[in-house]
């Protein structure tokens, strides 16, 4: 059902805090015990030791080589993606060190503890839109025809605006011009089905690229006999074609267009009087992207490019509910286009100079804010620089800054600085500061919006709330208004401060360790809080500014090419978060908690405290591969997650209570595939082998499913 409610945090401070780090920092103790001899300056992919001397745009919007580079990276290339039998996006990115998939307005990305409307996703480095309650829905996005993800962790606002404040996840489709054709097909457990087809060519000197793909599944209920299903039945369909032409030694153009499709069938059970109806109804999303670009090359140390890009996203969920409270019909509509200018400078061979210019403008109009004739409007313009020089061999800088003058809010600079720097050919030290921002969206302004299918709860954005509350008072609906009400203001931008610091191994045996210390403190972070009651206890919130808030921890990636035939990887991440003003206040003794046993209260301790809600401070994964010459392949992968905080259930507003936590688990996943004759794959596999569930906390995971998959490369 789609709501616009975000998870519910308490007011913070900057406040300095003193957490008890003792497990954190026994683990980064033993590490640096870690043997340091004998390293070599190489570094591996995900499967085997295919050289990550590959080539990453992302995470300074030029070519790097990704060994070279002085920020968090990491790469997924389309071998390990095949090889995992992953089909969506978050299939693939939930096995990854570090990166969580939160099951709350689809599946959405949760990377160094920031949530998800913090990570900016980008489709050939242009941002996808169409966010619920700040979620991207990271399954509508098919991995068919994808070449490889670059993930950048840590504040990226210096290069790539708002939403950028957590990190980046790029997805490189395949390259046009390839001379191939490939086809797949797969089937699974619920009546899956996923198909898909990829062909490109060249003629002369124009390079095309067509891919298609169709996925659908029919539901699954994790209540046996439950007359609604916790996943309905869908269709999701995805086409993109790419066209480049290289039109003189020096200009080049070409543009991408894509198309997607979804469509869900909706029913609920509401229960009035005694009876049980049944309402019908649907979901249905559209998508479509619009990439033209020009590019001078002016010589071999300049080079030009101007950039379009035009996206719409179009929601529109109908269920028909009017023998209970009424007829839900809930349409969306959203615009992005951007104009960029970029231009590249190689004055020495040393040294990159990186300039840049645009103009955004967004438009929304939906019933959620107020009715469709009303169309919410924006315009930044912005400009950013960056430049990277090598001092020696040895060291490198990275500095940048990005202006973003936006109409609607405060102007916003967001610097950045980076070193890298080679002890020697077998140990490199990273560090990195970056400032990021996020400006509050459309939904946090303006939203108009009662969930009368879900208990009648309303959520208004600030700049409608007060008007709002006045009107339900004026026609007597209202029991009564919460203390936050007094609290409503204009809400500011949020920022942060992140801070990275890493270290990478390469041993000459194939063993490869990279670590990376993390530290985000977040400034008037935007949440959601309860400021009236509803005659029918219907509750209404809205939007807030709070102080002060931080997430740091530690992630670990170790790889081992055991024989030519067998590679084994393990990833840990260690995560902290706080709200500053309740440690504070823990500290001072002016924090209580109700037992659950005997329901006595007590003072509560540092110990006691679980942090922001939804953050896992333990995860972690396990992964074999093998590969024999003769086109046999066969993985398994363990992924862990420890418990998390979901609600508050002692009255004191923090999560604290073992009964406040949704349990940890472990999942397994294993795939076995081998080449038939020379252009067929064949594949066979089952994701969460233990059959994990949790229809509470993770209603999107159904358990054991099986596949099997055909590929044929033409």
């Amino acid at each position: 059902m789609i709501c616009d409610i975000s998870m519910m945090m308490v007011n913070v401070d900057r406040s300095n805090i003193a957490p008890d780090f003792s497990c954190m920092w026994r683990f980064l103790l033993s590490i640096s015990f870690f043997p340091l001899a004998g390293f070599s300056q190489t570094n591996t992919d995900s499967i085997f030791n295919a050289s990550l001397n590959e080539v990453v745009v992302t995470a300074t919007r030029t070519p790097r080589i990704m060994g070279n580079l002085a920020i968090p990276v990491s790469l997924i290339v389309n071998k390990t993606m095949y090889q995992s039998g992953s089909l969506r996006l978050n299939d693939i990115l939930a096995e990854q060190t570090g990166l969580v998939i939160t099951d709350n307005f689809g599946r959405g990305i949760q990377m160094q503890g920031l949530s998800s409307e913090y990570t900016l996703v980008l489709l050939d480095g242009e941002p996808l839109i169409g966010r619920t309650g700040g979620v991207l829905d990271l399954s509508r996005i098919t991995i068919r025809n994808i070449r490889k993800i670059e993930i950048i962790k840590g504040p990226s606002s210096s290069l790539y605006g708002s939403e950028a404040m957590g990190g980046v996840i790029n997805i490189v489709t395949d390259r046009a011009g390839q001379h191939k054709t490939d086809a797949s097909i797969r089937y699974g457990r619920f009546g899956s089905i996923d198909g898909a087809i990829n062909v490109s060519r060249r003629f002369k000197n124009t390079d095309i690229q067509i891919a298609s793909n169709y996925n659908r599944s029919e539901g699954y209920s994790l209540k046996p006999f439950a007359i609604q299903k916790t996943v309905e039945p869908f269709w999701k369909s995805a086409h993109q074609l790419n066209l480049h032409n290289r039109i003189s030694d020096r200009w080049k153009a070409g543009t991408g267009m894509r198309f997607n499709t979804s469509h869900i069938d909706n029913s609920i059970a509401v229960h009035n009087l005694g009876n049980t109806i049944v309402s019908k109804g649907f979901e249905k999303n559209q998508e479509y992207n619009f990439t033209p670009y020009l590019q001078y090359q002016v010589d071999k140390k300049i080079k030009s490019v101007l950039r379009g890009y035009i996206t719409g996203f179009d929601a529109m969920q109908q269920l028909d509910v009017k023998d209970a409270y009424g007829s839900y019909n809930d349409k969306f509509n959203q615009l992005f286009a951007r104009l960029e200018q970029q231009t590249d400078f190689h004055p020495t061979q040393h040294s990159t100079l990186t300039l840049g210019a645009g103009i955004i403008k967004e438009q929304v109009s939906s019933n959620r804010y107020d009715s469709l004739s009303t169309t919410r409007q924006n315009q930044i313009i912005y400009s950013f620089v960056q430049h990277e020089h090598a001092i020696s061999e040895r060291f490198t800088i990275i500095g940048g800054a990005r202006f973003d003058a936006n109409k609607a809010y405060a102007s916003v600079l967001s610097p950045k600085l980076s070193f890298q720097f080679k002890l020697n050919q077998r140990l490199n030290f990273n560090a990195s500061y970056g400032r990021g921002f996020k400006a509050p969206d459309f939904r946090q302004l303006y939203l108009n919006f009662t969930n009368l299918a879900a208990g009648a709860y309303a959520v208004f954005g600030t700049e409608v709330a007060a008007t709002e509350i006045k009107r339900m008072s004026d026609a007597q609906l209202l029991e009564q208004t919460t203390d936050m009400f007094s609290n409503l203001s204009i809400l500011k931008p949020e920022t942060s401060g992140g801070l990275n610091f890493g270290i990478k191994y390469v041993h000459p045996n194939n063993l490869h360790v990279n670590l990376n210390i993390f530290r985000n403190d977040l400034s008037n972070m935007i949440v959601t809080d309860v400021i009236a009651f509803k005659k029918n206890r219907g509750q209404i919130y809205s939007y807030f500014n709070l102080k002060r808030a931080l997430t740091q921890g530690a992630e670990i990636n170790v790889s081992q090419q055991i024989s030519n035939t067998l590679n084994i990887q393990a990833g840990y991440q260690y995560l902290f978060t706080a709200d500053k003003d309740v440690t504070v206040a823990i500290k001072r003794g002016q924090v209580f908690q109700r037992s659950a046993s005997n329901n006595l209260v007590s003072r509560m301790g540092l110990n006691d405290y679980g942090g922001l809600p939804f953050r896992s401070k333990h995860s972690g994964n396990l992964k074999l591969f093998y590969e024999n010459p003769k086109g046999f392949f066969a993985t398994s992968r363990i992924i862990y997650r420890g418990r998390w905080g979901t609600m508050d259930m002692d009255g004191n507003g923090l999560i604290n209570r073992n009964d406040e936590f949704a349990r940890g688990y472990v999942k397994l996943n294993v795939s076995a595939g081998i080449q038939i004759r020379q252009r067929i794959k064949l594949m066979a596999g089952v994701d969460n082998v233990f059959n994990y569930k949790d229809i509470i906390h993770l209603p999107g995971n159904p358990g054991r499913v099986g596949y099997l998959d055909l590929q044929f490369n033409f």
